[in-house]
């Protein structure tokens, strides 16, 4: 069997940037060990699978990591979405509706991009059982609980981006990651790192379920509604964020930079 598959840049506007996902249209369903198998051999962060439904405009969504199935994955359905308009699953103007572990999500592209409507995720404010005031040498000025991750907030967008982290030691005291994080500075209002271990991904370049948390930290901080943020990885991403009670808006843009196929 001969699959089409598609590598993009989510959350950019130029190539070898953002955040790269695989994305496999299917027209007919695969198997949950084999669409794993493909993740590992894409060897990104993320890998997509969409399959169509009955539905106009309704579509599955899958997302695995080289080492398993993920309930929510930002970068990897902004990718998607984008190739289904290059590929014509979409069209510009019309609500794609994902059906996925995490609920329905919504999109729609245009020529200024993707707008997607995700869940916003809870945080709640608390002190980490281990990195209590330091997290690998810099200030912690406060810490939240998010589902399976940890947010810990720095003193400032320079500790941000040059903490060196120990990924032994983050895979030990957390179920998934950390994500880092603290007020911008110049063009964006926060900035934010992404560390995954335990899934697989030891540093993201650019990560949309994070930005669902921490759009829910920072206007419980500041009561802000709308924040321009950056993901401060080698790659680098940016992204707009929305508050709607209690959904996100996620608004980025997206580059295609490898198709081919995968012999399966």
């Amino acid at each position: 069997m001969r699959l089409e598959i598609a590598v993009v840049d989510a959350f950019t506007e130029k190539a070898f940037s953002g955040n790269p996902a695989g994305v496999c249209l299917l027209d007919d369903p695969l198997e949950k060990e084999l669409m794993q198998s493909i993740a590992m051999e894409m060897n990104l962060s993320e890998t997509a699978f969409v399959q169509r439904t009955e539905n106009p405009n309704h579509f599955s969504l899958r997302w695995f990591t080289p080492t398993l199935e993920i309930d929510l994955c930002g970068h990897a359905t902004l990718a998607s979405s984008f190739w289904m308009l290059q590929k014509g699953w979409s069209q510009a103007g019309e609500t794609i509706h994902f059906h996925t572990l995490s609920g329905e999500l919504r999109v729609i592209g245009n020529e200024d991009g993707l707008e997607m409507n995700f869940p916003l995720i809870p945080t709640f404010e608390d002190l980490h059982p281990h990195f209590k005031s330091e997290l690998f040498g810099e200030k912690i000025i406060s810490a939240a609980q998010l589902r399976k991750n940890w947010i810990f907030e720095l003193e400032s967008a320079e500790a941000v981006k040059r903490l060196k982290p120990d990924f032994m030691e983050i895979a030990a005291h957390s179920e998934e990651g950390f994500i880092i994080t603290a007020a911008g500075n110049g063009d964006f209002d926060i900035v934010s790192r992404f560390f995954g271990p335990n899934v697989g991904v030891p540093e993201d370049p650019v990560t949309g379920f994070a930005h669902c948390a921490l759009m829910d930290f920072w206007y419980q901080k500041t009561g802000k509604m709308q924040l321009k943020a950056n993901q401060a990885s080698k790659r680098g991403g940016k992204l707009f964020l929305e508050k709607h009670d209690d959904r996100v808006i996620l608004r980025g843009k997206a580059v295609a930079v490898l198709q081919g196929f995968i012999e399966v």
